[in-house]
């Protein structure tokens, strides 16, 4: 009986004591010692000479350093430095970092704890849960290999793997990583994540979905998924609705529907049937706005013959926008019931081109300063200095419009200093000049043009045998000009003439020239490789 009161007042004693001990010596010792601060109940065991555990039970409170850890009962080793806890596992790690679970066995001297049994850390924004957890004290990093999630507001991130950097607030997924968010999901194998900022990198091949159906696929950067912002590199691939996205780089902000593509951009719309090619491509997705620069390039698909055009700038929006804004523009396009389109009407666009406009297509290319042209009407409009080259013709004016119909030259308007010329053969052309010129095709060739307003024309006479015979150079007020098989085969004088017909050996070449007559071969791109150069 004496000896069980001795035993009862030493163990009362050790509980006191720890509960009111000092404070370590030095703070070196306050990271390597554990100090009771409570326990219902305490037991000293001795196992052999070097070894003496304590035993505690019912709401055990312990210390070590500025970390507090409870639970329901704990063995202390204090030979192997080691302790062991089971049930409502508690560690509040500095007041930054709490870890919960049913059992632990923690490395005193190495301060690494590994926990089991519904793990749970928080450090403040977000929450893990796993099976089982190391976790390293010093670093304040978690450590899971059998699975985890994370869950950050309304954002949960799942993997096999991953690395919790408490104080960094960063995590490190890995190995089948999944992500979840109101407005997005993200499939990946490697990816970073801050709890606080919601900041996503990308380290490994990442592929993204968000709300509206748009799609990436890409290998690295970030996605910022509290404002909205992102940027990729390593080519990422963006699908959205009928676009795709291809560049060396994309950024883009969601909040005010910016977005860049850089390096090698190319921009597919399966809707117009267009593909833009860039070094630089800015996007106002909210309305619809996109600006090429860097030797841009676009192709309007067509079946046999696509039409290539390239300018210093390109720059495409939507038509109806440009409508409400330009009343010039209604009496350009009028009777195209342009305020009608649904804004979501492929037509609904143009395209505008500045500086160096070059267009190439097998039948028909053209040069001019700037371009406008309207997928509703499907018509070129060629300002300043324009050229349009049909197989051996060459066009010439102030401003020249190109009416496609079925994406094939259809009907061409020349304003102001019309001036055509047809090639024969070397140093002959056929020449025709007027105020205004009109020229209709047929399967992409020239079928027949009405000349008007003081029209003049120099045009050889060939016989039946090809052989020329003469010249024909003639005034008139009125006059079409008909082509047979791609060739000037006749001319009809619909007003009054003048003119005289020369013979054939009676004119050189260079002396049958009309007023204002330029050969502009050189700057006819010849192929869609050439468009550049």
């Amino acid at each position: 009986m004496r000896t069980a009161l001795l035993l009862l007042f030493f163990i009362a004693g050790t509980i006191a004591h720890s509960q009111n001990a000092p404070p370590p010596s030095s703070p070196g010792d306050s990271l390597i010692n554990v100090d009771i601060l409570g326990s219902r109940k305490l037991e000293l065991r001795k196992v052999n000479d070097s070894t003496q555990l304590k035993i505690l039970a019912g709401n055990v409170r312990l210390r070590q350093g500025t970390a507090l850890f409870n639970c329901d009962s704990c063995v202390i080793n204090d030979n192997t430095k080691t302790f062991e806890a089971w049930g409502s596992v508690h560690i509040n790690d500095s007041d930054t970092t709490h870890v919960y679970a049913s059992h632990l066995q923690y490395l005193i001297d190495k301060r690494v704890a590994f926990l089991d049994g519904g793990v749970r850390l928080t450090d403040g924004k977000g929450t893990l849960t796993t099976p089982d957890l190391e976790y390293d004290m010093n670093t304040n990093l978690g450590i899971y290999k059998h699975g985890g999630k994370v869950i950050n507001k309304k954002t949960t991130l799942v993997s096999q793997e991953g690395w919790y950097y408490s104080d960094l607030h960063d995590v490190y997924f890995k190995n089948k990583v999944f992500l979840t968010d109101p407005a997005y999901t993200i499939t990946t194998d490697s990816l970073l994540y801050n709890t606080q900022t919601q900041l996503t990198r990308f380290i490994s091949r990442t592929f993204i979905k968000d709300s509206s159906g748009r799609t990436i696929e890409t290998r690295e950067g970030f996605y910022d998924l509290a404002r909205g912002k992102a940027e990729f590199g390593q080519r990422p691939v963006i699908h959205d609705g009928k676009l795709t996205i291809i560049g060396n780089r994309v950024a883009f902000n969601d909040s005010t529907g910016q977005s860049q593509a850089t390096g090698n951009v190319v921009i597919i719309d399966s809707a117009q049937g267009t593909t833009i090619l860039a070094g630089e491509v800015l996007r106002d997705n909210k309305n619809e706005r996109m600006l090429a620069t860097r030797k841009p390039l676009m192709i309007i698909k067509q079946n046999e013959d696509s039409i290539y055009i390239t300018a210093d700038t390109l720059f495409s929006a939507r038509l109806s926008d440009l409508y409400k804004k330009d009343s010039l523009l209604k009496d350009t396009l009028k009777g195209t019931k342009v305020v009608s389109i649904n804004s979501k009407d492929s037509t609904n666009r143009y395209l505008e081109a500045y500086r160096n406009v070059r267009i190439f297509s097998d039948s028909l290319q053209a040069a001019s300063d700037s371009l406008f042209y309207s997928f509703r009407d499907s018509t070129f409009r060629l300002y300043q200095r324009p050229i349009v080259w049909a197989k051996e013709s060459q066009i010439t004016g102030d401003t020249i419009y190109v009416v496609t119909k079925n994406k094939k030259a259809d009907r061409m308007k020349v304003f102001q200093n019309s001036f055509m010329i047809n090639k024969v053969a070397n140093e002959l052309y056929n020449q025709v000049s007027s105020t205004r010129l009109d020229a209709f095709f047929r399967e992409g060739n020239i079928d027949s043009v009405r000349a008007s307003g003081f029209a003049s024309c120099i045009y050889y006479i060939q016989d039946e045998d090809s052989a020329f015979t003469g010249i024909n150079e003639s005034r008139s007020d009125l006059m079409d000009i008909y082509f047979v098989e791609k060739e000037l085969n006749k001319v009809v004088f619909r007003s009054a003439v003048t003119g005289t017909i020369w013979p054939i050996r009676q004119k050189s070449p260079t002396e049958m020239r009309l007023p204002g007559f330029q050969w502009l071969d050189g700057r006819r791109p010849k192929t869609r490789f050439e468009l550049f150069e």
